[in-house]
């Protein structure tokens, strides 16, 4: 027994360098049990750390849509669809521990036998910290979807509709969690949200599914053509946001607590002020 303990002690930490997106997380999941360690010593890590540990290993992880889906399908028919989704807001983070965080969740629910209940096992830090981080994510595109500003680009044909666009920019990948809502509302039209963070599109075909693009890191986003009335409707906006002002009742610091910086910068009405 106490060489057992010796063989465990003396273990060395394998870090899964994974590709931060939630393909990449749930391949490094997928790797993680295919190893057949256990997982004291398993760590999933997203992107390279400046500074190596000491008695660490380090495998490079590429994301794979094959054991991506197999790790979802397992993750829905075992703990339900909304811890799924949970854990789908905390891989959307922009915070670089989630990788870990919704590792030791899977973990906790599917070894250790929390099961359905895993996210109410708020004792387990990292239960803990992928329910902050899935919040988080859920906050942020709660608000993008009453932020969310589109304009009408010019059409290649006269009389017809142009498409819808939209710009944001912000700290967690929205993109995925607020395109539904759209698409929902908006389904008989062309249109597309662009997060400049991550060069991400999500493209709307009016009266079919929805889908994300990836840019590229080299991609640049050019200035496009308005629709003849758009700069129009853009005026009459602003003039009607500042017309129902009360400037004796204006509060700066109350209104930067309801609607941040970072989202009045993307926002048609705020164009001018700042």
């Amino acid at each position: 027994m106490e060489d057992d303990r010796r063989e465990t002690y003396n273990m060395e930490d394998k870090y899964l360098i994974c590709e931060d997106s939630l393909e990449g997380i749930f391949t490094g999941i997928y790797e993680a049990y295919a190893l057949r360690e256990g997982h004291q010593h398993l760590h999933i890590q997203i992107g390279e750390e400046e500074n190596l540990r000491l008695f660490a290993v380090y495998l490079h992880i590429l994301p794979d849509p094959v054991k991506t889906d197999k790790v979802a399908q397992t993750l829905k028919r075992r703990l339900g669809e909304h811890v799924y989704h949970t854990l789908c807001r905390a891989a959307a983070s922009c915070h670089l521990d989630k990788g870990e965080a919704v590792y030791r969740t899977v973990v906790d629910a599917l070894t250790a036998g929390s099961g359905r209940r895993v996210m109410e096992n708020l004792k387990n830090p990292y239960v803990a910290r992928c329910f902050e981080l899935a919040r988080f994510t859920a906050n942020e595109a709660h608000y993008e979807t009453e932020f969310i500003r589109f304009q009408e680009l010019a059409a290649k044909e006269p009389g017809e509709n142009g498409v819808l666009f939209s710009r944001i920019g912000p700290k967690n990948n929205v993109v995925p969690f607020v395109m539904p809502h759209f698409a929902d509302r908006l389904s008989i039209e062309n249109f597309m949200v662009y997060d400049e963070h991550r060069k991400l599109f999500g493209v709307h075909p009016a009266k079919e599914e929805w889908y994300l693009v990836s840019a590229g890191e080299d991609f640049v986003l050019k200035e496009f053509a308005l629709s003849e009335k758009e700069e129009g409707y853009q005026e009459l906006f602003r003039a009607f946001h500042r017309a129902i002002g009360i400037k004796s009742r204006e509060n700066k610091k109350l209104q930067r607590q309801m609607c941040a910086y970072r989202y009045q910068d993307y926002m048609t009405e705020f164009e001018q002020k700042r």
